[in-house]
């Protein structure tokens, strides 16, 4: 009877394991297992969004309202994943002033948006550094060097100038080793952070074969995973095929289209731990007709999901996608659909075991930042069908994820029977043969 009460107790764990599921879905570190990205034993599915903006509003204590209503109103469309910048190099107000140079108000308001993060149950990917002039990019930092007499011409010498890579490295452990004023958690030790991203949108334009990068990316994540060995890791890649499968440049906007980059290659370095894509048909495509982009992006995101699958064998999230309110014709219609072809594809991924973990839609905001609009945002309640989308899409994800952690729990019981018949058989087998006591 003892083995009886012992799998009662088991049934009893997993029936409240199930009741406090949504409470502790979100606790420890985010890791991957084959295709899917694993949290607390269970494949993790995320509905998520980007918002480069939390830390700048952050850093003014006055405006910090701002973030939480953010993730508040995410949390209450069931998005759990946040892509955020922890970046902002020289400039106005920027994070590192001059290289390993910090600004501590706007660090803290990084902090802040770690900690606000971690109350709504939101997971984090920071990334790095910019590709682009924004917020600094590796331009700021190939000038930083120029101006201490390193003879450095073009901004893609960010890749391989020793005194530039010196300075991103520095840049990287500054950020992975901060503690949290508020929280008083190092960031390498927070699970509240999903990933590192290595760059947002990495180019080389001055060379396209890749190897430049490729070189970069394996250095980095090696740097990177010496200091944080807990946290995931990508690269910040926009998905385009390179040298490496030219049968599928074809996928590419443009089949002669080479930005240096190269999503199977790249993502195949050790370290990269799940790949990303980045999905823009209306710039990629400009002057096609609408039925033409949806095509083409229909196409991207099914050959990345079986890529990721077969090939790469890794997770690969949807990182950025959306639709600009600023093109001639454009309506609310228009971009559901997009949404709803990146949506359809992830959930019916997940739901079949598949690569594909999350789509993240660039940017959410929230009201009282007019000045941020680029034409992407969405600002919950202002559009109820893409917030119902938004939902619904939650909700699938959800139901896909909760689903895998039944199926573990009903392998568990599997065990805990099979353990159970195994003592028991014991147990008569010692009754039946009393001289196996001796």
């Amino acid at each position: 009877m003892k083995h009886w009460g012992v799998l009662w107790i088991l049934v009893l764990l997993i029936q409240t394991h199930e009741i406090l599921v949504k409470v502790s879905a979100l606790d420890g570190f985010v890791s991957t297992r084959g295709v899917h990205l694993m949290l607390n034993g269970s494949p993790f599915f995320a509905n998520g969004f980007n918002a480069y903006w939390l830390m700048y509003i952050a850093s003014d204590p006055s405006q910090r309202n701002k973030v939480s209503s953010a993730f508040q109103q995410a949390s209450s469309l069931g998005l759990t994943v946040a892509r955020t910048w922890a970046f902002s190099d020289g400039g106005y107000s920027p994070l590192q002033y001059s290289p390993g140079s910090y600004n501590e108000q706007m660090f803290q308001g990084l902090d802040f948006v770690i900690s606000e993060a971690r109350r709504f149950g939101v997971k984090l990917i920071l990334s790095l550094v910019n590709n682009y002039d924004d917020f600094g990019g590796k331009k700021q930092y190939v000038d930083w060097a120029r101006s201490q007499g390193q003879s450095v011409s073009s901004e893609d010498d960010f890749y391989t100038d020793p005194v530039v890579k010196g300075y991103y490295k520095n840049h990287v452990k500054a950020v992975l080793t901060r503690q949290n004023t508020i929280t008083g958690v190092s960031y390498k030790d927070d699970p509240t952070i999903m990933a590192w991203e290595l760059m947002n949108e990495p180019r080389c334009n001055s060379e396209p074969s890749g190897k430049t990068l490729e070189a970069w990316i394996t250095e980095m994540a090696s740097h990177l995973k010496s200091i944080d060995g807990a946290h995931l890791l990508e690269v910040g890649l926009e998905g385009f095929y390179g040298e490496s499968t030219p049968q599928k440049q074809q996928y590419n906007p443009n089949p002669k289209f080479q930005v240096g980059t190269d999503f199977i290659a790249h993502n195949q370095i050790p370290g990269i731990d799940f790949a990303t894509v980045h999905s823009y048909p209306d710039q990629w495509l400009k002057g096609s007709s609408d039925d033409q982009q949806l095509s083409f992006l229909n196409t991207w995101i099914n050959i990345h999901i079986q890529d990721a699958q077969n090939i790469l064998q890794k997770p690969v999230l949807f990182a950025e996608f959306g639709r600009t309110n600023k093109d001639p014709g454009y309506s609310t219609y228009k971009r559901d659909q997009i949404f709803n072809a990146v949506y359809s594809a992830v959930y019916s991924s997940a739901s079949s075991g598949g690569a594909a973990a999350s789509g993240l839609f660039w940017q959410l905001l929230t009201q009282g930042i007019d000045n941020l609009r680029d034409g992407y945002e969405i600002i919950l309640n202002e559009s109820p069908s893409t917030d119902s989308m938004i939902a619904e899409q939650s909700q699938k994800l959800n139901k896909v994820r909760k689903m895998y952690v039944r199926l573990r729990n009903v392998d568990q019981l599997k065990r805990a029977k099979e353990i159970r018949d195994g003592q028991q058989r014991g147990a008569n087998n010692s009754t039946e043969h009393p001289a196996n006591l001796v």
